[in-house]
């Protein structure tokens, strides 16, 4: 709980995954990915419940023997690749709302995304719920740093560059481009009414919580995998690089 509010955290891992199968419990660094996120979640003094939304009963067992609960397992339909996020959200809402356990904001983490400081999820909370006047939900993002949506290029029908967004650009430097942003599953904070309305943490009132470099990676394949357990094991050995 933080300023009287209550709040759950939802970490959710499906079983099946085909760009690296078995990824939420294949080891990094000695523990399985999705403990690194379980472990960040549980040291968050503000968190009221931390639940993991899965269909996979060795994820279950897993996240179990790190501290989360996992109350129930998602229903096939929510564990295929088409399968929404935001469904996959709104049914663990609905799983305790028929418990009469009702929360003021949701905090949706992604395992996928292990590369969070100590005090993100704090900060995230702070910062949506000091501000909760003006906005309803915050998203974590990272500035780009290549590929800038400006420079972003297409191939046409007649096998032709052709500007993305339909302006071609000559001689721009990055540097004289407006910052641009892309959203990592760092940390997502909704408020649940906002949530179950809207069914999307892009609300018309949505701050960014921006991230470090260093953290702008999600784990997709093992080429993601590979930089994230270089950079976790960079962190652990304290290089300060990889400290801010």
């Amino acid at each position: 709980m933080f300023a009287g509010k209550t709040i759950l955290a939802l970490i959710t891992a499906r079983g099946g995954s085909k760009g690296l199968p078995g990824k939420n419990i294949r080891p990094l660094l000695g523990k399985p990915l999705i403990a690194w996120t379980i472990e960040q979640a549980l040291d968050c003094p503000y968190l009221d419940r931390v639940v993991v939304s899965t269909d996979d009963r060795e994820i279950a067992e897993t996240a179990r023997g790190f501290g989360a609960e996992v109350p129930f397992l998602r229903p096939p339909e929510l564990a295929t690749d088409e399968a929404k996020s935001i469904d996959v959200v709104l049914h663990a809402l609905d799983y305790f709302a028929q418990q009469n356990d009702e929360y003021d904001y949701l905090v949706l983490l992604q395992p996928t995304s292990p590369l969070r400081r100590k005090e993100d999820i704090g900060r995230a909370l702070e910062l949506l719920i000091r501000n909760a006047a003006r906005a309803d939900s915050l998203v974590s993002v990272g500035e780009i740093s290549h590929g800038h949506p400006a420079m972003v290029q297409k191939i046409d029908d007649e096998g032709l560059l052709q500007p993305f967004l339909g302006q071609r650009i000559t001689a721009l430097r990055r540097q004289d481009l407006s910052p641009a942003y892309v959203p990592y599953g760092v940390v997502f904070i909704s408020k649940v009414d906002k949530l179950k309305l809207l069914k999307t943490f892009y609300q018309e009132k949505t701050l960014p919580y921006v991230i470090q470099r260093w953290q702008h990676y999600e784990i997709d394949d093992i080429y993601d995998f590979t930089v994230t357990e270089a950079i976790l094991k960079q962190r652990l050995e304290g290089n300060h690089e990889f400290s801010g």
